[in-house]
C-alpha cells in the first residue's frame, strides 16, 4: 500500500521548488499564463458573472414573476389572449429596464473597484513586479516585508525576524514569528512555523516565499467554501429583507381574503384565483432590487466625485446612519507629517550624541517602515561613514523598540530605539549630560517626570538606548542591561481647520472618538486643541481590567481612548456597536484589519497598507474628514432616495390593490 502524501509544510523549500517547476528567480511571465488557464484566477469567491444573457435572465427569477408568467400562460389557455399579451408585455418591459439599469450599475462599480486593488511582489523572470492577488500562481516567489497581505498558502524560503498576524486564522491575538524550515506532518494549523496562510498579514520583518495553493485550495479557501464567504450583512440589506418578509405576509393574507370573499360571493373559481394572482403582483413593487441597486450605484459615483471610493455598495447607507466615528489622532486629526523637535539628555538638555545615535538605528533599520524613521532619514543627512550593519532586531508591536547592530573600526555598537517605558525595561545604566554613567535606578522618576512634561505638552517622546556589543549577531535576548542615552522628541503639528471640520461632523451628527496608542497626556493635549470637549480618557491599562459590560456602559461616554493596544481597538468597537451606535472606524495601519471589519463601515484611505485596503468597505483619496463629511451627506442622501422609492411604490400599490379588490366585491 503507498504511504500517503507528505503535506507541503514537511517538505523542505528546495524539494517544492522542484515538484512545483521553479526556481528561486520565480516563474517566467510565459509560464504564468499557462498556469493562470490551470488554477485559475486567485480568489476566494467566483468573479460575478455580468453577461448580458446572465444578467438579463437573472431579472426574472422572482417567485412572484414566475407566477405572473403562469397566469398568462392560463389567460392564454382560456383564449384570453389580449390579458396574456398585456401580462408578458409588462414581465419584459420590467425586465428589460431592470436589465439595463443593473448592468450600468454593474459596470459602475467594477470601474471603482479597480481604483482601490490590493497587488503583491512577486519575481518574474528574476525582476521584482507588482501585480494584483488574484493573477498569483502556485509556483511564484513572492516578497514579503512589514504590511503585505499573504497571497496564497507558501511555505518560506528564507526570512529575516518575520512576524506574522494569523488572527482572522487562528484566534491568536499576538503575532507568530515564522522561519524557513519543515514541520511534522502531523502538525496544526498554529504549529506550521514555517507555512504562511492566505489571508494574514506581516506584522514585521521580511521574507521571500514560495506560493504552493491558491484560492479555494488554500486553508482559507476550504473555510471559505463551508461558509460561502457571505460578508455580515448591513442594517440596510437587514431591513430590506425584513421589509421583504413583511410584504410577503400582508400579500398573502389579502390575497387570500380577496380569494375567499369572491367564492364566498359565488364569482368563478378560476377568475377569483387570477384575480388575487393579478393583486399579488400588484402589489409587489417589482423594481424594488432593480431600483436599490441603481440608486446605489449612482450614490457610488456621486462619492467617488467627492473623493470617497465604495467598496461595498451596501455599506452606504451604514455611511449615511454613522453617529460615532472612531480614528487615529495622527494624520486625521493632525498632518501626519512627523518632525523632529529636539534630542535632549535625561537632563532635558539638547544633545548631539542622542540625535547620532537615533540617526544611525533609523538609517540602518529596514525592518518597519514608520514615520518616525522616515522623519528622522529627512530632516538630517549625518556622515556615517566608516560604520557598517551587522545585524537587526525589528520593531514588533509587542517590544515596541527595534535595536540595530553596527561596526566601527573593529568594535560592535548595539542601539534601541522605542517607546520610552520600553527602552527603560532594558536599560540599567544611564549617561548623563557630562557623559558619565551611572545607575539608572536613581534617576529613574526623574526621567519619568520629564516624559510626562514633554507629553503634556503634545510632543511625541522616544527613549535612545545603546550599549556595546562585539559580536556578529544579535536577537531579542540581547536587549539587556543597556545604557539609557536621552529622549527624542516629535511634533505632529495639527490640521489646518480640523477644529471646524469636527464641529461640522457633529452637526451631522456624528461624534468623534480618538483612539490611539499614544500616552493620554498627548492624547488629552490633542484632544484639547481640536475642540474635543469634556474628554473622559480611557487608558488600555484601564480597559483590560473592565468586563466587557463595564466597557459598555462606559463606552458611549468616553472621547478619547489612549495606550490602547492593537487588539483593544476591536474590543471598543464592539462595546460601542452593542450600546446601539452605527460605529465608522478610519484604519490605515498593519493592526487596524480585524477593527475595520468589526466595524459597521471599515473606512481607509488610498495610502494605506494592503491588510488595511483590503479590510475596508470605503477608500477615501485623501486622508482629510472633510472629504469623510462630504461622503456622508451623500450617502444620507442616497438612503434617502431609496426610503422615497420604498414609500412611494408600496403605498401605490398598495391603494391600487384596495381599489382593485373593492370593484371586484362590490
Amino acid at each position: 500500500m503507498a504511504e500517503p502524501a507528505k503535506p507541503f509544510w514537511s517538505k523542505s523549500s528546495e524539494q517544492l521548488l522542484q515538484e512545483l517547476k521553479s526556481s528561486a528567480q520565480g516563474l517566467s511571465n510565459a509560464e504564468v499564463k499557462k498556469r493562470l488557464v490551470t488554477y485559475g484566477p486567485n480568489r476566494l469567491k467566483p468573479e460575478k458573472r455580468t453577461d448580458s444573457f446572465t444578467l438579463f435572465l437573472s431579472q426574472f427569477k422572482s417567485p412572484i414573476i414566475l407566477i405572473l408568467v403562469f397566469a398568462a400562460g392560463l389567460s392564454a389557455f382560456l383564449k384570453d389572449t389580449t390579458d396574456a399579451a398585456i401580462i408578458l408585455a409588462i414581465i419584459f418591459i420590467s425586465g428589460l429596464l431592470g436589465f439595463l439599469q443593473e448592468r450600468g450599475a454593474a459596470k459602475a462599480v467594477a470601474k471603482l473597484l479597480e481604483m482601490v486593488q490590493v497587488q503583491a511582489t512577486v519575481l518574474r523572470d528574476g525582476n521584482p513586479v507588482d501585480i494584483p492577488i488574484e493573477e498569483v500562481v502556485p509556483g511564484d516567489v513572492v516578497i514579503l516585508k512589514a504590511g503585505d497581505v499573504i497571497p496564497g498558502d507558501c511555505a518560506i524560503i528564507e526570512s529575516k525576524d518575520l512576524f506574522v498576524d494569523e488572527a482572522a486564522l487562528t484566534g491568536e491575538t499576538f503575532p507568530v514569528e515564522k522561519a524557513a524550515g519543515t514541520t511534522a506532518s502531523e502538525a496544526g494549523i498554529a504549529k506550521r512555523l514555517n507555512t504562511l496562510f492566505m489571508g494574514t498579514h506581516t506584522v514585521s520583518g521580511q521574507a521571500r516565499a514560495l506560493v504552493v495553493h491558491t484560492g479555494f485550495s488554500t486553508e482559507f479557501g476550504k473555510i471559505s467554501e463551508r461558509l460561502k464567504l457571505r460578508p455580515p450583512e448591513t442594517e440596510f440589506e437587514h431591513g430590506v429583507r425584513r421589509f421583504g418578509y413583511f410584504l410577503m405576509e400582508v400579500t398573502l393574507l389579502l390575497v387570500v381574503a380577496v380569494f375567499a370573499i369572491n367564492v364566498y360571493f359565488h364569482r368563478p373559481v378560476l377568475d377569483s384565483f387570477l384575480f388575487s394572482m393579478a393583486l399579488a403582483v400588484g402589489l409587489t413593487p417589482q423594481l424594488l432590487p432593480a431600483i436599490i441597486s441603481i440608486n446605489l450605484s449612482h450614490g457610488a459615483k456621486r462619492m467617488a466625485l467627492v473623493k470617497v471610493i465604495v467598496k461595498r455598495l451596501a455599506a452606504i447607507e451604514n455611511f449615511g446612519s454613522m453617529n460615532v466615528l472612531c480614528s487615529d489622532k495622527t494624520g486625521t486629526l493632525t498632518q501626519g507629517v512627523v518632525k523632529i523637535h529636539s534630542a535632549l539628555d535625561p537632563q532635558g538638555t539638547q544633545k548631539d550624541k542622542v540625535l547620532f545615535y537615533a540617526y544611525l538605528n533609523a538609517f540602518y533599520e529596514t525592518g518597519f517602515a514608520n514615520p518616525i524613521d522616515q522623519a528622522i532619514r529627512s530632516d538630517y543627512k549625518l556622515e556615517v561613514g566608516g560604520f557598517s550593519k551587522l545585524d537587526e532586531v525589528p520593531y514588533d508591536f509587542l517590544r515596541k523598540r527595534v535595536t540595530v547592530l553596527v561596526k566601527k573600526d573593529g568594535k560592535g555598537l548595539m542601539i534601541t530605539k522605542g517607546a520610552l517605558e520600553n527602552v527603560l525595561a532594558v536599560c540599567s545604566k544611564v549617561e548623563s549630560g557630562e557623559g558619565q554613567v551611572a545607575e539608572l535606578a536613581g534617576v529613574r522618576e526623574k526621567i519619568l517626570q520629564k516624559y510626562e512634561e514633554l507629553s503634556r505638552n503634545g510632543f511625541r517622546t522616544l527613549g535612545v538606548a545603546y550599549r556595546e556589543f562585539n559580536a556578529p549577531v544579535i536577537n531579542k535576548d540581547c536587549e539587556t542591561d543597556m545604557i539609557f542615552l536621552g529622549f527624542l522628541v516629535f511634533h505632529d503639528p495639527i490640521k489646518p481647520g480640523i477644529a471646524e471640520t469636527l464641529a461640522s461632523l457633529e452637526v451631522l451628527g456624528v461624534e468623534m472618538k480618538i483612539i490611539t496608542g499614544d500616552n493620554q497626556l498627548v492624547a488629552a493635549h490633542i484632544a484639547g486643541q481640536v475642540g474635543v470637549k469634556d474628554a473622559g480618557i480611557l487608558t488600555g491599562a484601564k480597559l483590560r481590567a473592565m468586563s466587557d459590560e463595564a466597557l459598555m456602559d462606559q463606552v458611549t461616554r468616553v472621547k478619547v481612548f489612549a495606550e490602547v493596544e492593537p487588539n483593544q481597538k476591536e474590543r471598543i468597537i464592539l462595546a460601542l456597536k452593542k450600546a446601539g451606535c452605527v460605529v465608522g472606524f478610519i484604519g490605515d495601519g498593519i493592526n487596524d484589519a480585524s477593527s475595520l471589519h468589526a466595524a459597521d463601515v471599515g473606512i481607509s484611505v488610498d495610502s494605506a497598507v494592503d491588510v488595511a485596503k483590503e479590510a475596508a468597505d470605503i477608500v477615501l483619496l485623501e486622508h482629510d474628514l472633510g472629504v469623510l463629511a462630504r461622503g456622508i451627506r451623500e450617502g444620507r442622501r442616497t438612503f434617502a432616495n431609496t426610503l422615497k422609492y420604498v414609500f412611494m411604490a408600496t403605498s401605490a400599490n398598495f391603494g391600487n390593490m384596495f381599489s382593485m379588490a373593492g370593484a371586484s366585491l362590490f
